[in-house]
């Protein structure tokens, strides 16, 4: 009977940016273990700000489980937080947010490679040249001798995993790439995200290089920062639509404003300036291909009889994909179906 190596990934308690954490556990099965055969497990929370020392027993749910190309027998585990008795830990976010499969989520994952403390192929001073010949960029000028290797080598390991990795791309800034995932339903969809995630951040380690997923890491300069755009349809939007529905949509996104930017992820006051690529943070717009738009609609959404997808730009690269899935969920809810 062959050992598999599980290793356990969860989130932690720090806030208001939760670190992913993962320990491996050897375990005796027949063939890749399904989810049903994967054993709760603890850890020792009073290390990972989701317990006191004096009572630091917490527990991992498993609630996905995806193959581990890079280890022999590998299984990578994806785990919700459960107190000692047994109900969601307060840093738990995806116990508790909304779930629908009919409605679909594709995240635009950007980030920066950084080492030594600047995004990779910065001069040790200064800057390189302005951003414009990096995006979709090619030729060591543009993308060094790293980034694609690594990129690439996690696209392979998410599709390996089964994860839905959808495409990669050098984005407009120097050292700034992008990956995406798509799901069926929130909760696919953000622990396919947080999965990818992982498994980009231990890849770099044998690289010498850090993933900066920070929105806006070069601070108040020219240079753009990073998102996490999120796509979503529902059942009604590709089937239905409608002028009507989708101007009430509009309003009801509109009048939760601050409840969508509370958990677009921290610091997004710093990228959502209106520039490079975005809208303010304290408006509101849709626009058919218009990127300085809250909401950004195909150029075939209106053709189509208002149907299809939309992409809300304003999520940012440490946003929780669970709570934003959640949150456009909710105020999707408000608005009733014709």
């Amino acid at each position: 009977m062959p050992k598999y190596k599980l290793e356990y990934l969860w989130l932690d308690g720090y806030k208001p940016v939760p670190n992913l954490r993962g320990k491996t556990q050897i375990k005796d099965f027949d063939s890749f273990p399904t989810l049903e055969q994967l054993p709760n497990w603890g850890f020792d929370g009073s290390s990972t700000k989701q317990a006191e020392g004096s009572s630091s027993d917490c527990v991992l749910k498993p609630v996905a489980v995806y193959p581990d190309s890079t280890r022999k027998n590998g299984a990578l585990v994806m785990c919700e937080v459960l107190l000692a008795d047994g109900t969601p830990h307060p840093s738990n976010a995806r116990a508790t947010i909304l779930d629908d499969p009919g409605t679909w989520f594709g995240f635009e994952q950007e980030y920066f490679f950084y080492q030594d403390g600047r995004p990779l192929g910065f001069p040790d001073k200064g800057f390189p040249p302005p951003q414009g010949p990096y995006y979709t960029g090619v030729g060591y000028s543009n993308v060094g001798d790293i980034a694609r290797q690594i990129v690439e080598e996690h696209l392979d390991i998410c599709l390996d995993a089964g994860i839905n990795h959808e495409g990669i791309n050098a984005e407009v800034a120097k050292g700034q790439w992008e990956f995406q995932v798509f799901g069926k339903g929130s909760k696919k969809a953000a622990d396919e995200m947080w999965v990818a995630r992982y498994i980009l951040l231990r890849l770099a380690e044998k690289y010498g290089i850090d993933i900066e997923f920070h929105c806006k890491p070069l601070g108040n300069t020219d240079w753009n920062g990073s998102g996490m755009h999120a796509n979503f349809s529902t059942e009604h939007l590709r089937t239905v639509g409608g002028k009507e529905y989708f101007e009430k949509l509009m309003a009801a996104f509109e009048a939760a404003v601050d409840d969508h930017i509370a958990v677009y992820g921290p610091d997004n006051h710093l990228r959502l300036t209106g520039k490079h690529e975005t809208a303010s943070i304290h408006s509101f717009s849709w626009g058919v291909a218009d990127r300085g738009a809250s909401i950004r609609l195909p150029i075939n959404f209106i053709k189509n009889g208002y149907k299809g997808y939309m992409e809300d730009r304003r999520p940012n690269s440490q946003g929780d994909p669970y709570q934003i899935a959640s949150q456009i969920l909710k105020t999707i809810a408000t608005v009733p179906i014709p």
